[in-house]
């Protein structure tokens, strides 16, 4: 079940923590019970999230761990995957839910910097760090990835750019990886959230006429159940939050 304790004594590394999502999600998983580290590039945007988890009844403080995914090397990465190492042996989530889009262009108009970025931060990046946590996650009895992805027959029309590119990219990621990595102890999904109330939304529709956003919160629990001992059931899988009731529940 996902929920209170269903993330209890799990270590869990949010990445893109100060997002719309990330930040719901951070919340949620620290109600469950996780252990987190909280990754992101604004260091402001991550005290605040802290302070807020912070004071959440029984939840406990999470590390933050300031990093740019766009300027940050594979060094860089494996150095976060050893300092979790040495601080708790293991890992036993990993949420992607970091995203690059700066609103609707034309391909032909589109700056080439900005196309590189979106491709960088929405595929190389999470790749990059998930590869420098697996050995950690091995050290787990039950460690889940999950990447959070957005809707491929949305995004595949024109204006998307670099996002929507990436976005499918992502989404290949996840079934290339379960593959590769079996039935053992680390599992990867993905996760559609659906239409959410974020910033990054927001870049694309006007949000007084954005009827079909939710709170993001919805996707939370998701990600909870999905991080979860029950979300081994969504394994290899991309889950669509449709409803209330997060996978697992």
């Amino acid at each position: 079940m996902s929920g209170a304790g269903s993330l209890a004594g799990r270590v869990v590394l949010v990445s893109g923590a100060h997002g719309g999502l990330g930040t719901a999600a951070a919340r949620a998983c620290a109600r469950a019970g996780a252990t987190l580290v909280l990754l992101g590039r604004k260091v402001r945007k991550l005290e605040r999230l802290h302070d807020a988890i912070a004071a959440e009844p029984g939840a406990q403080a999470p590390v933050l761990y300031p990093l740019d995914l766009e300027g940050a090397t594979p060094d860089d990465f494996a150095e976060l995957a050893q300092r979790i190492d040495d601080a708790y042996g293991r890992l036993d989530g990993l949420l992607h839910c970091a995203a690059e889009f700066r609103g609707l262009t034309p391909l032909e108009h589109t700056d080439p910097a900005h196309f590189a970025r979106a491709l960088h931060i929405g595929v190389t990046a999470p790749w990059w760090l998930t590869q420098a946590c697996l050995p950690v996650l091995r050290k787990s009895s039950d460690a889940s990835v999950v990447f959070v992805v957005d809707d491929p027959a949305r995004v595949s029309k024109a204006y998307w750019g670099g996002y929507g590119v990436a976005q499918h990219g992502l989404s290949a990621l996840v079934g290339m990886l379960h593959l590769e990595l079996g039935t053992g102890p680390v599992r990867v999904a993905g996760l559609q959230p659906g239409p959410m109330r974020t910033a990054l939304r927001a870049k694309a529709y006007v949000d007084d006429q954005d009827r079909d956003a939710r709170d993001p919160a919805l996707a939370a629990e998701a990600c909870v159940g999905l991080l979860s001992a029950s979300g081994a059931a969504h394994r290899g899988t991309i889950t669509t939050v449709t409803s209330g009731r997060a996978p697992g529940a």
